[in-house]
Parts: structure tokens; sequence; C-alpha cells
């Protein structure tokens, strides 16, 4: 079992994550994964970091957390030759075993204002998404890799600084199309939690499947999931808490093709009632393991913790005193 730690970038500076990332690792989380965002999910309040310099800057200041995105998109904000020489770059620092890639079909929010692109239907998103993790991982093991593919295309290019082995690719998935391409494709697969169990079991089934169909071992195939955590001595506190990530609980298609934070904030702040229905809440540290363990349960084995309130490193404290040692007893 992993514990890890969700750095929120669209809540928080890059200093202040640093500095909460930092924490996370001494009380004893041991993952550290960034969402990459262009615009944060609310307008006012809200941060948007970049990913690459930040998780340079995380590496040295954690001493042995593995650190990664979750998720970053490689297909239009991002071509994904610059990517895989990022994340090369990270591994040829730290070591491929402290570094790993989440890889998603993105956001619209997040590609169109700065690409000019025309947002992609679904179907064409995975494919862009297979394509450029096919790419990376040529660019890691080959030489001069010349690639024209249906969306990218390479002459002659190497990357001249990688680590030994070659880092770890999680692929996101909510939908069990993108779950086969996990299993097709990813060393990793990453979800979020707060949705309807039988999603999870059709989930992780289709990463099996995508991976015996590819002929892989899907065990070998590691399964990541963001958990949503408000935990507080004061139950109140706790709720309040989620207030911040009402954007969370707008059904796919409230949020559909919006593309302005300012938007997606009056949606949120227009359903701030329905805040918590993400997080599990509460004052009990038993009923948070209790509501953690079906996680677990259906085969999860690394969990990132996202803690939804501005006070940090209380929610750190607190979780890292009353619920972590719990969690370790129990699963290990």
């Amino acid at each position: 079992m992993r514990y890890g730690y969700k750095a929120s970038a669209e809540q928080f500076g890059p200093r202040q994550l640093l500095d909460y990332s930092a924490r996370a690792e001494a009380l004893g989380l041991d993952t550290i994964a960034l969402s990459d965002h262009f615009q944060p999910w609310r307008h006012h309040g809200g941060h948007s970091p970049a990913a690459l310099p930040w998780l340079g800057a995380a590496g040295g200041a954690t001493a042995a957390a593995r650190i990664g995105t979750s998720v970053l998109t490689p297909t239009l904000r991002y071509q994904p030759a610059i990517v895989a020489q990022a994340f090369a770059t990270l591994g040829a620092l730290y070591g491929s075993e402290r570094v790993f890639l989440g890889v998603g079909t993105g956001e619209a929010m997040n590609e169109t204002p700065v690409t000019g692109h025309a947002w992609p239907g679904a179907k064409e998103r995975r494919r862009r998404l297979a394509e450029a993790i096919g790419l990376i991982r040529r660019l890691w093991s080959e030489e001069r890799v010349d690639f024209e593919g249906e969306y990218y295309r390479v002459d002659r290019a190497t990357i001249y600084d990688r680590p030994q082995a070659p880092v770890p690719i999680y692929v996101a998935a909510s939908g069990p199309l993108a779950a086969a391409l996990a299993g097709r494709a990813g060393d990793g697969f990453i979800c979020t939690s707060g949705k309807r169990p039988e999603l999870y079991r059709t989930l992780l089934e289709k990463v099996r499947e995508g991976a015996e169909k590819a002929g892989r071992d899907a065990g070998a195939i590691a399964t990541m999931i963001e958990v949503k955590v408000s935990y507080d001595t004061d139950v109140e506190a706790a709720e309040r808490a989620c207030e911040w990530w009402a954007a969370l609980a707008l059904s796919p298609e409230e949020k559909s093709g919006v593309e302005d934070p300012i938007e997606l904030e009056r949606l949120a702040d227009a359903n701030k009632q329905r805040a918590s229905s993400r997080f599990i809440v509460s004052a009990d540290p038993d009923e948070v393991v209790e509501r953690i363990a079906p996680y677990v349960e259906l085969g999860f084995r690394e969990l990132l913790f996202h803690f939804p309130g501005d006070d940090q490193p209380r929610a750190l404290e607190l979780f890292a005193r009353d619920v972590l040692p719990r969690l370790r007893r129990r699963f290990g």
C-alpha cells in the first residue's frame, strides 16, 4: 500500500504547495501528485502553477517521496515530445522510481484557451492520448526517432538525458474505453473517489481486459485513486471546508463545454449545498477508515488523499495523527 498527498494546484500557489508537500512527506505520506491545469476551477482566489518546473522543485524539497502528475494532458497544450523530454529529465534527476507521469484526455478550459484548437470529441481525445503515449515511450527507448502519426510528428528526435529505467506512465480514466487504454498502454491506472461503486468495478475490469488483450500482465498495473477526505475534529468545519471544491459535485452535463473559470465558479457557487457530496466528511477517524476501505477492497493500492480546506497544515496533521495509523494497521 502507498499513501500520498494530492497537491491541489487549483487552490494554492507554488511556494505553499512545496511547503505542504514537504510536510506531507515528513508526516508519513510517500507520494506527491500535482494537478496540471492552465486555468483553475475558480477565477477568484484560484491558482494554477506550472506543473513541470514545480515538479523539479518538489523533487529537491522532498527526500524520497514519489512525485508526479495527476494528471497532465500530453496532447494539445503540450507536444508529446516535450513531455517525454521533461519527464526524462525528472527521472534523470531523481530516479525513475521516484517519478511518475500521470496522463489523461484533459478538459477544454485548460487546452482550448491557449491553443486555439477546437475541443475534440471523446474518441479523438482518446486516440490522441494513445498516440502520445506510444510516441513518449519510443522517445524514451530509441534514438533518432522518426514518427508520423495521425496527430503528431517528430523527425530524427533524440532525448539525450534519460534515467536508466523509463518513468512509469499512469493513465487516468473515468469511463470504460479510457480504462481499457490504461490496461493496454499504462503502467498504472488513476481515477477519483466519490462515484458509484459499480463504476469502479467496471473500470478495473476494463483495465484488466485491456491488458490481457495486449498480452500484458494485468496484475503488474498499479491502481491509484484520489480519495477526497475532509476530516476534522469539528464536523461542521469539515463540511465547510468542502465549499471551495463545489465544482467537483457538478455533473458532467453541467460542466460540459465550460471553458471559462468565471463561469465554472458561478455554477459551483450556485450548487454549494452539494459541495461535500464527493468527499468523505467526518470527525470520526474510524468512520473515515471504514469509508476508505471499499476502495482498498476493490483493489486500489495507491491512495492519494485530497484535503479540501484552506488550512492544509491542520488537515495533514490531523489525518497523520488520527487516520493514517489506522489505515496502516488495517491495510499495511
